[in-house]
């Protein structure tokens, strides 16, 4: 059986989407990075739909989660989303395991 982390390089490699709970809140996200920063193990999403502590833009959000803290993890196929702004350097992660190419 696939480990979190085995499903969310995946869903990075094939450009997949990702549906899990996060802080209580059921999240549907697309992962563009992930890898470790100060010994925890991260991922930069672009969470596109699904519920939010503070209401969810319309066009989108950048996430970085512990991946820890995600539970009830499923990789879907469907419309890749990503943030304009995706070209900048990111802060969520330091040494990467496994990133998009977009």
């Amino acid at each position: 059986m696939p480990t979190v982390q085995d499903l969310i390089v995946t869903a990075i490699q094939q450009q997949l989407i990702v549906t899990a709970n996060y802080q209580d809140k059921r999240r549907i996200m697309c992962p563009h990075v992930i890898g470790h920063k100060h010994g925890r193990l991260n991922v930069l999403f672009f969470q596109f739909a699904g519920e939010s502590k503070r209401d969810l833009p319309s066009r989108g959000q950048w996430r970085c989660i512990h991946l820890d803290e995600l539970s009830n993890v499923s990789i879907s196929s469907g419309q890749w989303h990503t943030g304009p702004d995706y070209a900048r350097p990111q802060t969520c992660v330091d040494q990467i395991i496994a990133k998009v190419l977009c």
